[in-house]
């Protein structure tokens, strides 16, 4: 019985030499989790890649969801930095999520107040909402600290600006304004169309 049990260890070592000699030519049998296709790991980014760069490759690619998820998960590994939070509040203006996107924006100017790109995608968000003169106000911001070098940035704030000034009367008509004397010293700004 006792020769049995040694026949059989011998057979089993016997094996797994062989099996380990084939493993070397042919490669791992099992693969670990970094040696699996992104589809099996059970997320579509591996860890040890910076979500950043990934979500801003997304973003190039016109994946906007995919850019979300990667700039979500950088804010796990980087915090929630201005770069982070101005990447997540792109994502959610490209998706259409205006007061999400602004509330983004808003959280990354309050740590960055000089942040050029979370300044013109703030004002973006805000114009898409009407809100004009507020978008003037952060396209100016963004075309300051640019340095007025970026012509998309300059087309932003005039935009803004031509549709502040459509917003103050009706649209489609234009306005003279005119000073009228009433009386001693008296004077009546008024507004005509033209």
């Amino acid at each position: 019985m006792r020769s049995g049990l040694i026949i059989l260890a011998l057979l089993l070592a016997a094996g797994c030499s062989d099996l380990s000699q084939e493993q070397a030519q042919s490669g791992p049998a099992i693969a670990g989790p970094d040696q699996l296709p992104p589809s099996q790991r059970g997320t579509d980014i591996p860890e040890a890649v910076d979500g950043l760069i990934v979500g801003h490759r997304a973003m190039a690619a016109g994946e906007f969801e995919i850019a979300l998820r990667a700039y979500t998960r950088a804010a796990v590994t980087h915090g929630p930095s201005v770069d982070v939070l101005s990447a997540i509040g792109s994502a959610n203006l490209r998706l259409g999520r205006l007061g999400q996107a602004e509330q983004d924006l808003r959280r990354a100017l309050e740590q960055d107040g000089t942040f050029v790109a979370a300044h013109n995608n703030l004002g973006v968000a805000l114009a898409e909402q009407g809100k004009w003169g507020e978008a003037e106000l952060h396209f100016r911001n963004a075309f300051t600290y640019d340095a007025g070098r970026s012509a998309e940035i300059r087309e932003n704030l005039l935009l803004a600006i031509e549709n502040r000034n459509k917003t103050r009367y009706d649209e489609g008509e234009a306005h003279q304004l005119l000073l009228m004397r009433r009386g001693s010293g008296r004077f009546l700004l008024l507004s005509t169309p033209l």
